[in-house]
């Protein structure tokens, strides 16, 4: 099937709402009960949840399968535990990568008793089914406090990344100052997600926090931090 070349704006506001006693999620694809027609992921991205959960919540123990699950802290410690034994409290800048593969149960606990915990999740599928559940943690802060874009998930063997099982896929992330500019990956398809402060997409105006663009075939654009200064988390796919 041929892709068109498209830029589409999801505004903030405009994304599906879950909002329970000890959880506020913005989901920006169909997630759970949530649907609508056309919005079951872009490229290889099918899974993008922007969580805040409150001191002393979490979710229980549950199962996955079969799919590449990537964490991203903003602000607060979330707490993970796993079936394969695995432990880490993520903090922002520790990225995560858990491989559900033939099957793994995890739970994820705020570990505060005192402020939320806010962070973005995000699903990929693998490019081979069944392999071993696996995990995997690192620090990136270093590299984003650099500037620029940087490599955090890859299944293309970037260095000082985590390694995701998608070959077709890739997360960036960049920190920017306020006017610092980055150029977009150009990839068939490249959802940019804009988790604190705002930035502008050259020639489609101005994207807030909790915004996202979801761009197709759209050829090299640039990015431009606001005056806030911008935190981004773009997956580029096929």
């Amino acid at each position: 099937m041929s892709i068109t070349s498209t830029v589409n704006i999801q505004h903030a506001a405009d994304r599906f709402h879950t909002d329970i006693d000890w959880l506020d999620s913005w989901h920006s694809f169909n997630f759970g009960g949530h649907y609508r027609r056309g919005d079951g992921g872009h490229g290889l991205l099918l899974v993008s949840n922007d969580d805040t959960v409150a001191a002393g919540g979490g979710f229980g123990t549950h199962p996955h399968r079969d799919m590449e699950i990537v964490t991203w802290v903003l602000s607060g410690r979330l707490e993970h535990r796993d079936s394969e034994g695995n432990h880490g409290v993520l903090y922002p800048g520790l990225a995560q990568r858990m491989s559900a593969g033939r099957g793994i149960r995890h739970s994820e606990q705020n570990a505060s008793q005192d402020e939320p915990v806010h962070f973005v999740q995000m699903w990929v599928p693998p490019d081979t089914l069944g392999i071993d559940p696996g995990y995997e943690q690192l620090d990136v802060n270093a590299a984003l406090d650099a500037g620029g874009l940087v490599p955090i998930a890859s299944g293309q063997g970037h260095p000082g990344t985590i390694t995701i099982h998608q070959r077709d896929a890739v997360l960036w992330g960049a920190r920017l100052h306020p006017g610092e500019r980055v150029d977009v990956p150009a990839e068939p398809h490249v959802h940019v997600f804009v988790a604190v402060g705002s930035a502008e997409l050259a020639g489609h105006g101005w994207l807030a926090t909790g915004d996202a663009a979801r761009l197709s075939l759209a050829g090299p654009l640039e990015l431009t931090a606001g005056d806030d200064g911008a935190e981004l988390l773009i997956w580029a796919t096929a």
